[in-house]
């Protein structure tokens, strides 16, 4: 099995050995087994957030392909009332599709991700002013560590912009998600993103009709060719390929005015008192980090939409700087030197340095 033929970015070599898992018990034993044996494998979901090598990949590549929504009971007083159970093969976009014309709110924004549910708590998918984490409760995971099945709170993933414990290296397999959703009436989460707000002609903190939200962000995604489409050559890639840098404020300042910058929260660290102690002196205060924006930083590096190293078949989009597309028989080679093309000049030009969002199997930067 040639993997391009299974990732968004139709690049990849073959596969020493496939498996096609459409049983959750047969993830478990592939995986299992393979990793008994000292078999190097590799789990993979819808393909749309990786970058293959072009000599393949050696041992057993299992992908997930189980289905399956389930309704539980819902929690006694809980004010997002709807509990799902997902399975980890189920596609991103049916789930968010069937959210919506349930009216259950809390995944909206995150309409036209590409992907399966089991991927999504590894990388804390978001888009839109919403992330995963709002509305993640628990994962049924494959413990290597323990080779046992085991159901894991959310906060043990530890979920931040675009990472978790597993994509940070702890030996894990998702099986299923648990969500927690909302019923109000149909009615989106508060809206927190200004480009969405504006579409949909409300304010921010404001909610609207789901199915409208679900619409403009499709429309929005679609523009920027962040939406699968088969017509559409602009969508034959991994989606951002660079995460949004964060810095401190003291060197966010160092860049230009015109540059955009949002404030990330910084919370103090909890203190413990004695009972009848006085209180220690507050610590000193932290300083903040910044969120900039990638795209801006690659375009305003000298990187125009559409641009490409001399005859290579991998190029920036032509509708987002922020994606890398394969625009017909590119090599991972091709995307790695147009990848590390842009991190020089972004470093040259601003002291940035970009970080790749995609997982890379037999590939270095």
């Amino acid at each position: 099995m040639r993997l391009s033929e299974l990732t968004t970015l139709r690049i990849g070599g073959e596969a020493e050995r496939f498996v096609d898992a459409t049983e959750t018990d047969e993830i478990m034993q592939t995986v299992l087994e393979a990793d008994r044996v000292g078999e190097p494998w590799l789990v993979l979901g819808g393909g749309s957030n990786v970058l293959v090598g072009d000599d393949g990949v050696e041992g057993v590549v299992v992908r997930v392909a189980t289905r399956g929504i389930e309704r539980l009971p819902d929690a006694a007083g809980s004010r997002r009332p709807i509990r799902l159970r997902v399975q980890a093969g189920e596609p991103w976009e049916a789930l968010v599709d069937h959210t919506v014309r349930q009216g259950w709110s809390g995944v909206e924004a995150l309409s036209g991700i590409p992907g399966s549910c089991g991927a999504a708590p590894i990388q804390n998918i978001g888009a839109y002013g919403q992330e995963l984490a709002e509305s993640l409760i628990a994962v049924e995971v494959l413990d290597l560590d323990s080779g046992e099945r085991a159901t894991w709170p959310a906060p043990l993933l530890e979920l931040g912009y675009r990472t978790s414990t597993i994509k940070q290296g702890r030996r894990a397999v998702v099986l299923s998600i648990d969500l927690a959703l909302g019923d109000e009436d149909a009615r989106s989460r508060p809206v927190r993103y200004a480009q969405l707000a504006d579409a949909l002609g409300v304010e921010i903190g404001d909610s609207a009709p789901l199915k409208g939200v679900r619409a403009a962000v499709l429309s929005l995604r679609a523009s920027k060719g962040m939406v699968l489409d088969p017509d559409d050559p602009d969508s034959v890639s991994a989606g951002s390929f660079f995460t949004n840098p964060i810095v401190s404020e003291a060197f966010a300042r160092t860049l230009p005015a015109a540059a955009p910058r949002w404030a990330q929260q910084t919370e103090a660290p909890a203190r413990a008192v004695p009972l009848g102690a006085e209180p220690a002196p507050p610590p000193p205060a932290v300083e903040g980090t910044v969120k900039l924006s990638a795209a801006w930083l690659i375009e305003h590096s000298g990187i125009r939409r559409g641009f490409c190293l001399g005859a290579s078949r991998a190029a920036v989009s032509r509708k987002h700087t922020l994606a890398l597309v394969n625009t017909g028989g590119a090599t991972a080679a091709e995307l790695a030197e147009l990848a590390r093309y842009i991190q020089t000049r972004v470093m040259s030009e601003f002291g940035v340095v970009l970080h790749p969002e995609p997982v890379f199997v037999g590939v270095e930067l």
